[in-house]
C-alpha cells in the first residue's frame, strides 16, 4: 500500500484528483486542508480515504501527518485561489510560501520519492512569445500569486539539487469542470446565464485564456503519477497542463449563453486594476504526449457542466 498525502484536496481540482487516485487499488490517501476555500462535500467518501482538517501553513499542523502516515508520495495543490482573491488578499497569498517549504522540509527526511506541485501559468506573467513553452519562455511573475508559485518551483529545484528529493510541476493554466466555485469564468458566466442575469465582462472581452475541462487535467497528472509508480527514477517534470484552444473571454461569454438558452445580455465592467493578461496560449506538447488521446472541446465542456447535477447544486453557494 502506497500512503499519498494530497494538500488541498477539499478544492476543485484537488478533490477531482483524490477520486482518481483512489482508482488505485494501492492508494492510501491522506486529504489534508484548512477549508478555507475547500468544501467537505467534495471530499470522496471511500475506505481508503481519510480527511484531515489541516492548515499546511502551520508547521505543526502539517508535521503531524507525516509523522503518523509516512508518506511515499505527496501532491501539494494546496493554495490561496481566485483573481478577486489574490488581489484582495496578497499577505495570505504570501503566506503560502510557508507550505511549500513545510512540506520540503518534511518529505526530504521521510521516506517520499517525489513531490507533485500544482504550480500555475501565472509565473509566465505578460508573454512574451507564444506558446509558452515550459523550457524556452522566461518566468516574468509579477503579482503575488505568480511570485509564490515561482519561488516555490526555485524550492523543488534546490531541494533536488542538494536533497535528491524529486520533484513533479504542473503549470496549470484556466481548468473548469462542474465542481468549480462562481469565483471563476467559466462557472460564473454559466451562473449568470442561467439565472438570465448579465453576463459581466471585465474590460472589452478581448482578452484570451485557454481552457482545460478538469478530467484532462486530472487524466495527464494521474499518467504522470503511474509513470513514476513504475519508474521511481524518471526525470523531474515541468509541465503545462492545459489545452491550446485560444478564446477570446467575449466570445466564451456569447458561447455559454448560446448553449444556456439564456436571455442574459452583456455587461462590461472596468478593467482589473492589475494581473488581467492579454493573452494565454502554453505549448502542451508535453501533455498530449502523455494524455495519448485528443482533449475535450470547450463546447463539450460546457455540455458536460450543464448535464452534471454537482455543479448544478453548487450554483446556489458562492465560495468554497
Amino acid at each position: 500500500m502506497m500512503n499519498v498525502l494530497l494538500t488541498g484536496g477539499a478544492g476543485f481540482i484537488g478533490s477531482s484528483l483524490a477520486e482518481k487516485l483512489l482508482q488505485h487499488p494501492d492508494v492510501f490517501l491522506v486529504i489534508a486542508d484548512d477549508l478555507s476555500t475547500g468544501r467537505t462535500s467534495n471530499i470522496p467518501m471511500h475506505p481508503r480515504c481519510v480527511f484531515k482538517k489541516v492548515d499546511v501553513n502551520n508547521y505543526e499542523d502539517i508535521s503531524s501527518l507525516f509523522f503518523q502516515y509516512s508518506f511515499d508520495y505527496v501532491f501539494h495543490y494546496a493554495a490561496t485561489v481566485g483573481v478577486q482573491r489574490t488581489l484582495r488578499l496578497p499577505v495570505q497569498v504570501l503566506e503560502d510560501l510557508h507550505g511549500i517549504e513545510n512540506i520540503l522540509k518534511l518529505a526530504k527526511n521521510g521516506r517520499v520519492k517525489r513531490v507533485f506541485f500544482s504550480s500555475s501559468s501565472e509565473v509566465y506573467g505578460e508573454p512574451v512569445e507564444f506558446p509558452q513553452n515550459e523550457e524556452t519562455t522566461p518566468l516574468n511573475s509579477r503579482l503575488p500569486y505568480a511570485i509564490v508559485k515561482n519561488a516555490s518551483e526555485a524550492f523543488l529545484k534546490a531541494y533536488y539539487q542538494e536533497h535528491g528529493l524529486r520533484y513533479s510541476i504542473f503549470r496549470f493554466f484556466n481548468t473548469y469542470g462542474p465542481k468549480q466555485s462562481t469565483d471563476f469564468v467559466i462557472s460564473k458566466f454559466i451562473s449568470q446565464a442561467l439565472k438570465n442575469e448579465p453576463v459581466t465582462i471585465n474590460g472589452d472581452g478581448q482578452q484570451t485564456r485557454t481552457f482545460c475541462y478538469i478530467d484532462d487535467n486530472v487524466d495527464a497528472t494521474y499518467n504522470i503519477f503511474l509513470q513514476v509508480i513504475e519508474n521511481p527514477d524518471t526525470e523531474n517534470h515541468i509541465i503545462n497542463i492545459g489545452n491550446d484552444n485560444e478564446t477570446p473571454i467575449l466570445e466564451l461569454a456569447k458561447l455559454i449563453i448560446r448553449l444556456t438558452g439564456s436571455k442574459s445580455t452583456i455587461q462590461h465592467l472596468p478593467p482589473l486594476p492589475e494581473g488581467d493578461m492579454k493573452r494565454r496560449l502554453p505549448d502542451i506538447t508535453k501533455m498530449r504526449s502523455i494524455l495519448k488521446r485528443p482533449l475535450v472541446s470547450l463546447e463539450e465542456g460546457i455540455q458536460k457542466i450543464l448535464q452534471h447535477p454537482v455543479f448544478l447544486k453548487n450554483i446556489h453557494h458562492e465560495s468554497y
